[in-house]
């Protein structure tokens, strides 16, 4: 059995790269294949869902705790940052936003947020690029609402507006 550097408590707040916030609900011990295992049972309120992870996978998983607030901060700087825009096809984009988003990194999954960003008064965003944008800001204001102690719609607002906010400097204002 591996060492156990993470071990995470029933009520802790962890984040599942490829699902968001989740909580420990329980800690179970199954027989599986005749093996037994220790199994962390998270749940995922967003999503209705419920996730078994064994104990000894949590490292190569990439399952962690919250972010600290050192990593907050570079975050919500990033949100403020110039957006940046790749002229490759947009296939090839969307592949490197939905790696960026599943990759658990906060700080990566603002990058997404902030490239994808559009303020009210710029032209609209195609159905897809939409989708991406709602997936990282929606996985950011998880995290950030679970640091906080608050909801996802309070955390989602404070980023729209640091976002609004940092925009108007990036674009050209429509006339």
């Amino acid at each position: 059995m591996a060492a156990k550097a993470l071990s995470f408590d029933v009520g802790d707040y962890v984040v599942y790269p490829k699902h968001g916030v989740g909580r420990v609900v329980e800690l179970q011990k199954e027989e599986i294949a005749g093996m037994q295992l220790e199994l962390y049972v998270l749940r995922f309120e967003k999503e209705r869902m419920t996730l078994r992870v064994p104990v000894n996978k949590v490292e190569s998983i990439g399952m962690r705790k919250l972010s600290s607030d050192k990593t907050l901060r570079e975050a919500m700087e990033t949100l403020k940052s110039k957006p940046k825009v790749k002229r490759t096809m947009w296939s090839r984009r969307a592949q490197e936003y939905e790696a960026k988003i599943n990759s658990g990194d906060l700080v990566s999954i603002a990058e997404v947020t902030r490239d994808l960003f559009r303020p009210d008064d710029q032209p609209e965003q195609s159905y897809s690029e939409r989708q991406i944008f709602e997936a990282a800001s929606s996985r950011l204001a998880r995290e950030l609402a679970a640091m906080e102690k608050t909801d996802e719609p309070a955390a989602l607002k404070k980023i729209l507006e640091i976002l609004n906010e940092a925009a108007p400097q990036y674009y050209e204002v429509a006339e």
